[in-house]
């Protein structure tokens, strides 16, 4: 295993922050929320009896304070599984690996990750205000397939159901999908007995990836349907969103523990969308403060 890390491959800013979320160490708790949304952080932090660290840089803006005894930082990713490879690694780096030496710390520090976002309803059981914990997540972005160990951490046979069920040939399929579960733990102690426990597909886009069309065809006009009817072991597809499989893989290959919770405000079987969502997500949001 790798424990010294060169300046070209952990990029540390001058005042001794990491390159991207512009954090350093200390300013890290152990309980971590991840929202897409940079506007979002205000609201989050809003509910902490205190805020020790504040960060801004790009769409990664951060706070870390305390909330009923409990630190917690929120972070947000923006948009896409892309930004999560970002988020995630550097989280593990700043838990991880000092700073001063770029060496492997002694002792792993393990995170407890919960993103909190939107999501799109796939099933008539999941109308507009579900909230989804995805159990499981299948990532359309690709991600995990560039780092080692990936199968390790994938339910390889969910994956093969899944892809004979699409039929996708050819240019089709660009970006193999993988298959990755959440934290059981972690599932348990967030979603209760109060959220619906999903398998959530992640896609690197908004339009043709989770099959709407405006000007440009698709590839596969028969996706969505064919998503709605995958049954495995008596459990279908439940949500789209854009961020929960890069959160919950690399957390796994991390030695984190991660889960992916979001309300739907639209349900694509119904054609129905809410945009007046926000006092939703803030009940959510008091939720997992609660419970993390």
């Amino acid at each position: 295993m790798k424990t010294y890390f060169e300046p070209s491959e952990l990029i540390i800013n001058t005042d001794g922050s990491c390159f991207h979320l512009h954090m350093r160490p200390e300013q890290l708790a152990d309980r971590v929320i991840l929202v897409g949304d940079p506007g979002r952080v205000a609201i989050v932090s809003a509910h902490f009896d205190e805020i020790f660290h504040q960060t801004s840089n790009r769409e990664f803006v951060s706070a870390t304070g305390s909330y009923k005894g409990k630190n917690i930082s929120v972070i947000s990713t923006g948009i896409g599984c892309d930004n999560v490879d970002i988020v995630i690694n550097e989280l593990d780096a700043l838990a991880n690996i000092d700073f001063e030496t770029r060496k492997l710390r002694p002792e792993m520090r393990q995170l407890d990750i919960v993103r909190i976002g939107t999501c799109g309803g796939l099933q008539d059981f999941t109308p507009e205000g579900t909230i989804i914990a995805s159990q499981t997540s299948i990532g359309f972005d690709g991600l995990l397939n560039f780092y080692g160990g990936r199968d390790e951490v994938c339910d390889l046979d969910l994956e093969k159901k899944f892809l004979e069920a699409m039929n996708w040939k050819g240019s089709q399929c660009i970006a193999h999908p993988y298959v990755v579960h959440a934290n059981e733990e972690l599932l348990n102690q967030i979603a209760a007995d109060d959220m619906v426990r999903g398998i959530t597909i992640a896609c690197g886009g908004f339009y043709g990836p989770q099959g709407r069309v405006i000007r440009l065809p698709l590839a596969d006009p028969e996706q969505n349907t064919k998503i709605q009817h995958f049954e495995y072991q008596g459990r279908h597809i439940t949500n789209f969103e854009m961020e929960g499989s890069a959160v919950a893989g690399l957390s796994r290959l991390l030695g984190h523990r991660a889960l992916t919770c979001c309300i739907v405000i639209a349900n694509r079987v119904a054609h129905k969308a809410n945009t007046n969502y926000k006092s939703s997500i803030d009940g959510l949001i008091k939720t997992v403060l609660d419970r993390i």
